[in-house]
């Protein structure tokens, strides 16, 4: 018999060193990959991106004794430095010393690629550098953790997955959803047809403002503006523009992302298509609110299943599975209703299909760094996901609906809707 850990352990170490080439410095394999009896057992990471969504990130990572955050990078001066000494506050009271220096602060990532001793990254900024800094990331050797949606175009998710393939890389997409215990078992019952052949879905995602032209304004001091646009277009600086608040800030702007579908569609798409058992694939049709009279957003799976964005879901629930001899609905804090009321608390049979359990999607990443092992939401899951969110974002922009063929990812019969498959990237920006 094979030992396919010892084949896991050198797939790795010949994927770290192609990478250690590829980023132009010797390789360091991280030291978690010897074991307990290494010299320094934790994980070095770089935080990327210290705006709103990364706090909980930051304190998660920072609390870990297996991990040390060696650097944190922002392209606002503030934010950095204040990271930076809220990460050096936390070891000196865990070492009860009265200070601490040990966390850098960078305006660009390309000097944390640069560390050697920087084994992960956790990568939060707006959506349009999370592909950039992942797949540099990836051939420099580290792992990924990476908020959603993983990308700003469908070309990059194909990318992404092909680089973590490719060099052996743990990306777990921050698609937390997975690691809760409620969508878990709501993807159970779908999958083992205990309500029958799904036929229709509902999911509330909610609303942003449009897009505005904004009056420019002074750029604050320390913050590198041209750096947060990246690859997109040029646009005089406006607050409202940078600002990530749930209101909306860049999240309103085309250029940025797939706007309430790269937002809320990102998390709830997601458990659909693990519902459907679709990791690897996809909707074929997607026909925007208002073509021909449809109310709602709609797309379809081969098999006729459809799903309906901001049809009015049961209970006040996010998600609802209905099926021809019963229905799911399932939302955040562990909340989980079935029709038939019996399905809620059912044990699963022994021949039931159990889907991938993981109770904490920080943690599952962390884990999965130290054993190799595949984790909950990889890149491939995250860009079968991301794709429909840009797809849905296509269709709506173009007001006409989009045929799509997931096996050989393209757009059928459209070459003018083919183009947003992918974006032009602004110079020096061209990292993809």
């Amino acid at each position: 018999m094979k030992n396919h850990n010892a084949i896991n352990r050198r797939a790795f170490l010949k994927g770290a060193v192609l990478t250690g080439a590829a980023c132009g410095f010797p390789t360091l394999v991280p030291s978690v990959v010897f074991g307990q009896n290494a010299p320094n057992n934790r994980i070095g990471m770089g935080l990327i991106g210290m705006g709103l969504m990364m706090g909980g990130h930051q304190g998660n990572m920072c609390g870990r004794e297996n991990v040390q955050v060696l650097a944190v990078c922002d392209v606002q001066r503030d934010r950095r430095e204040k990271a930076k000494a809220a990460v050096e506050r936390i070891y000196a009271q865990r070492a009860a010393k009265g200070s601490y220096k040990g966390c850098d602060a960078y305006n660009e990532f390309e000097r944390i690629m640069e560390r050697k001793d920087i084994d992960a990254v956790v990568v939060v900024t707006p959506d349009h550098w999370h592909a950039p800094i992942s797949v540099a990331a990836m051939r420099c050797g580290k792992d990924v953790y990476v908020q959603k949606p993983m990308t700003l175009t469908i070309r990059e998710g194909r990318v992404m997955s092909d680089t973590a393939r490719q060099y052996g890389s743990v990306l777990q997409v921050g698609s937390q959803q997975r690691s809760e215990r409620a969508f878990r078992r709501a993807c159970e019952i779908v999958r083992n047809g205990m309500i029958g052949k799904v036929h229709t879905i509902y999911t509330s995602l909610g609303q942003f403002p449009p897009p505005q032209t904004l009056p420019e304004e002074p750029i604050p001091d320390g913050f590198d503006y041209d750096r947060w646009l990246g690859p997109t277009p040029w646009y005089p600086f406006n607050r409202r523009r940078v600002e990530g608040n749930y209101g909306g800030g860049w999240r309103c702007f085309w250029d940025y992302g797939s706007r309430k579908n790269g937002d809320w569609g990102a998390h709830h798409f997601d458990i659909i298509q693990w519902a459907l058992g679709m990791d690897d694939s996809g909707p074929v049709e997607f026909i925007p609110k208002g073509y021909n009279g449809e109310p709602y957003q709609t797309h379809l799976y081969a098999d006729g299943t459809k799903v309906l964005r901001d049809h009015p879901v049961k209970m006040g629930h996010m998600i609802q599975f209905i099926g021809d001899r019963g229905e799911v609905m399932v939302s955040r804090g562990d909340r989980l209703d079935t029709t038939p009321v019996s399905l809620k608390d059912a044990p699963p049979g022994p021949n039931d299909i159990r889907l991938y359990a993981s109770d904490q999607h920080e943690n599952n990443w962390v884990d999965c760094i130290r054993t190799r092992r595949t984790p909950i939401c990889t890149a491939e899951i995250g860009h079968r996901t991301a794709t429909i969110c840009h797809l849905s974002g296509i269709a709506e922009r173009l007001k006409r609906p989009i045929r799509w063929n997931p096996a050989k990812e393209e757009i059928l019969g459209d070459p003018e809707a083919s183009r947003w498959m992918d974006r032009p990237r602004r110079a020096p920006y061209t990292y993809i």
